[in-house]
């Protein structure tokens, strides 16, 4: 498949482009969105926001956050009435300028229904889902709380969803303690080994009757749910099929269009 190597800045606003934008956060009532998090995701590459265990994705959710705040003070301190900003403002008129112009060439892109399926139809081993669980758990500092925590569940009889709710909401030092240790779906390389081989190990409803250490302290894991592996249908992947084949003619086209236009350039190399 051809690609066309755009400026980051450009290729960051068109992929934002397509979708609804996620909201994590507000602040001051101005909205944390995808668009944010994108932008801090650049620091990592090859890394997704979604794989981020949730400790890291509330450190990147911060600092958008905190972005944001130092944004507002730049406003209140009128950054946009100096002369460095205006300056700034001048030299990126370029930028902005080609990022429009591809815009409107990405809005005019049409993929058809019969596109997205023989692309769905030829790549179906690249939508098999794999083996996923819907866990929960419980972080603590020492492995004798750990103990005790695990004791307490056992008293729990058939309660013991709604303690396990209850423990990781007071005892939990991970962020998802407030929801109660929920960490929703995910598959067996998303967590670190001894966490996730511990979790699939585990029967629908049930709990580690010992403690699982990791680098992290020592985790209490219930499953909630798990889905064996299975190939996703054509509607469960059609919204990302499609925006994989728009970006693909799109950048066809810039290709060919770039092509044409140093055709008919006069272009000089310097040694």
């Amino acid at each position: 498949m051809k690609r066309v190597v755009l400026s980051s800045l450009v290729t960051l606003a068109l992929l934002q482009g397509i979708g609804i934008a996620k909201t994590f956060a507000k602040v001051n009532g101005e909205e944390v969105t995808d668009k944010d998090i994108a932008l801090l995701m650049r620091a990592m590459p090859g890394v997704s926001f979604d794989q981020l265990p949730q400790e890291g994705k509330e450190q990147v959710i911060n600092q958008a956050i905190e972005r944001k705040l130092l944004i507002e003070q730049s406003k209140k301190d009128k950054i946009q009435n100096t002369k460095e900003y205006k300056e700034a403002i001048a030299n990126a008129q370029d930028d902005l300028m080609l990022e429009v112009w591809m815009r409107q060439k990405l809005d005019k892109i049409k993929v058809s229904s019969a596109e997205i399926k023989s692309f769905y139809d030829e790549n179906k081993a690249g939508f098999i889902q794999p083996d996923l669980i819907k866990a929960r758990h419980i972080l603590v500092s020492s492995e004798e709380d750990a103990k005790r925590i695990i004791a307490d569940l056992k008293k729990s009889g058939t309660n013991v969803l709604s303690k396990f709710e209850e423990l990781a909401k007071i005892k939990s030092k991970d962020g998802s303690a407030q929801n109660g240790g929920d960490l929703g779906w995910f598959d067996k390389n998303q967590f670190i080994p001894e966490f996730s081989e511990a979790a699939f190990k585990l029967q629908k409803g049930s709990y580690t009757q010992a403690p699982v250490k990791s680098q992290f302290g020592y985790h209490i894991i219930y499953v909630d749910d798990k889905k064996p592996s299975a190939t996703l249908s054509l509607k469960e992947v059609e919204g990302q099929i499609e925006n994989n084949l728009k970006i693909s003619k799109f950048q066809d086209t810039i290709k060919k269009e770039g092509d044409e236009l140093r055709k008919k350039a006069k272009i000089e190399i310097s040694q």
